[in-house]
């Protein structure tokens, strides 16, 4: 589950007006992208495209926001073996990502890359994806299965609802999911209390946590993830201005958890 918001500008999206970066239980108006239906449907529409041509479907926020991620990884020299939780995972392609971090030339966003040479199957190896959509993971082991990529595991799991079934994870990384349970209409406000005991159960002591967001501001981020973690730094992400002001369509950071 990667969510991009219907509406993110100057007003609602991520500027550096410190007035408007304070922090309440209701930051975001309820949206259709908070609920679990709507990734259902997504993601059923999706996998049936993939079985009818193989396209694997929308890449939320970019390849750009997967290869960030991975070359702060690089940089902080996250060992191949490390534990990696992909956060609603959708269809997996962060977690093809995470093997493959070398690609075939001129392989193009949406296409299989089964014919990658093997020399490029050198990255991490201990990974596991969760959605809490049921089609999204039929659509993630087929893309991965098409990968050959069978020791990699997803599950069908709701983050919020493990039952403390997820621990010991090196990295966890959210790349929107996070934006939708802020726009759940159903009791948004316990969900992000939720979401971040159940984090912080997940990780290790001194685990990193990577999460992009176009809902939330740095210093909003900063003030939702200030209990147990340790800013670490912002990850670059393309800028705007208008109004006088400057702002971001995407924030991207990095903490690290502290027991």
């Amino acid at each position: 589950m990667d969510v991009a918001t219907e509406n993110v500008d100057v007003e609602s999206g991520n500027t550096s007006d410190p007035e408007d970066d304070n922090c309440s239980d209701n930051d975001f108006e309820p949206s259709k992208l908070g609920t679990k239906e709507y990734w259902e449907d997504a993601y059923q529409k999706e996998l049936e495209t993939f079985t009818d041509i193989g396209d694997v479907g929308e890449i939320w926020f970019g390849e750009e926001s997967m290869s960030r991620v991975l070359r702060w990884m690089d940089k902080a020299n996250i060992p191949e073996n490390a534990a990696i939780l992909d956060i609603g995972t959708g269809n997996g392609a962060f977690l093809v990502e995470l093997v493959y971090l070398a690609t075939r030339p001129g392989c193009q966003t949406g296409q299989l890359t089964t014919h990658r040479p093997k020399l490029a199957k050198h990255g991490y190896r201990n990974l596991t994806g969760i959605d809490y959509s049921s089609a999204s993971v039929e659509l993630a082991r087929k893309i991965l299965q098409a990968e050959d990529l069978t020791d990699v595991t997803v599950k069908e799991m709701d983050f919020l609802n493990c039952h403390g079934e997820l621990k010991g994870f090196d990295v966890c990384i959210d790349k929107g999911t996070f934006d939708a349970i802020s726009l759940n209409p159903d009791n948004s406000k316990e969900g992000k209390k939720l979401y971040l005991q159940v984090l912080k159960d997940a990780l290790k002591d001194k685990g990193f946590f990577a999460v992009t967001s176009c809902n939330w501001t740095k210093e909003q981020l900063l003030d939702r993830f200030s209990e147990g973690f340790d800013f670490v730094q912002e990850l670059p992400t393309p800028s705007f201005q208008f109004g006088g002001k400057t702002g971001n369509s995407v924030t991207a950071l990095i903490f690290k958890r502290l027991h």
